[in-house]
């Protein structure tokens, strides 16, 4: 049997395109050559397609080296046996080329069309775990709507307000701090801690220059932990890691700009904590119909020692900092092994 001809597709027009191209790097430096004929796919911000030219070295920022563009996408694709999409965010994470595949009948890494729009869109993975009976911070769901805001209350009813009476009514239901999060949107970016009312309101105009659909959540106080997860119907869970930021939370800048951000594999948790905790994300990861990998967050209460859920991430990071292959590997499976394993996931599903 031949080689395996696989494309790595990566970059993307959302804002998480450059932690994608650090993430791509680090999986074609430790791809098994001996397995895989592998075709580097960059999309570029625009949205423009391109040959890559495999670098030993790339850094958050790096400018990227564009080979030939892609002229015909589908002809390209159709000649590749797999594809593995190293996308995060819009149009990559959220079941956007996932569907491309399907369409196209080319088997590929990860979570499918639904479950990748779910666990992409924060306010559905909310009602999802509602469902589900898995613990989670109260939260409010409104939508940009002209000058104004719609707000959906939990049996989906929905007003018209303007933004003081959306302060109030927000004010009414949750406590201070309060995260403010456009609901469609990666690696904390757009994120941002309100402390009150005055902070409420400019990070919900924040929140609102990345999505018109904008979740607040009320503020847990405790250990943030993440636990990875791999497989189909078969689902294994790794260790529990712990994240201490640098910064006031797990922001964009404190995961990949600021040393000072510290992770700690296994986290420092009883065992029946932890044991808890990797449950919780085999069953958040089949309540969204999850498939292949994803990362799943959680924050562990100080006062209380209760465990909530946070997010799940269905095409987590790899880079060399990266959460989920690092689990893994303190788990007994080594990146190498570990890509080999979700490619044959793929495989497997197809």
């Amino acid at each position: 049997m031949g080689k395996i001809k696989l494309g790595v597709i990566f970059g993307g027009m959302s804002t998480e395109n450059e932690v994608s191209v650090v993430s791509a790097n680090s999986i074609l430096k430790n791809l098994d050559r001996e397995k895989y004929e592998v075709f580097p796919i960059y999309i570029d911000k625009k949205g423009n397609w391109y040959k890559y030219k495999e670098k030993e070295d790339i850094k958050l920022g790096d400018e990227i080296t564009k080979g030939e563009e892609i002229e015909n996408i589908i002809l390209y694709l159709k000649k590749l046996d797999l594809v593995f999409p190293v996308l995060h965010g819009l149009y990559g994470e959220d079941g956007t080329i996932q569907g491309l595949f399907e369409l196209l009948k080319i088997p590929y890494v990860g979570c499918r069309v639904l479950a990748s729009s779910i666990g992409m869109d924060k306010v559905y993975t909310k009602i999802v775990f509602d469902k589900a009976g898995i613990k989670q911070a109260k939260y409010e769901y409104i939508r940009k709507y002209k000058n104004k805001y719609i707000y959906v209350d939990k049996n989906f009813n929905e007003k018209i307000l303007d933004i003081k009476q959306i302060l109030k009514q927000i004010e009414k239901n949750l406590k201070y701090p309060m995260f403010i999060k456009p609901s469609n949107s990666g690696s904390s970016v757009g994120i941002n801690k309100a402390n009150n009312m005055e902070e409420l309101e400019k990070y919900i105009q924040h929140a609102g220059e990345f999505d018109n659909k904008i979740l607040i959540e009320e503020g847990i106080i405790g250990k943030e932990v993440e636990c990875a997860v791999l497989g189909n119907e078969e689902v294994i869970a790794s260790c529990v890691g712990e994240i201490k930021p640098a910064e006031d939370f797990y922001s964009y800048d404190a995961k990949y700009r600021n040393e000072e951000s510290k992770i700690y594999i296994p986290a420092n948790i009883p065992d029946e904590k932890s044991e808890e905790i990797r449950n919780a994300a085999i069953k958040a990861f089949k309540a969204i119909d999850g498939k292949g990998l994803s990362r799943v967050d959680f924050f562990i209460e100080n006062e209380t020692q209760d465990i909530y859920i946070n997010e799940i991430n269905t095409l987590p990071g790899f880079t060399n900092i990266s959460m989920y292959p690092k689990l893994f590997e303190r788990s007994g499976i080594k990146y190498r092994n570990l890509l080999n394993k979700i490619i044959e996931l793929a495989i497997e599903e197809d």
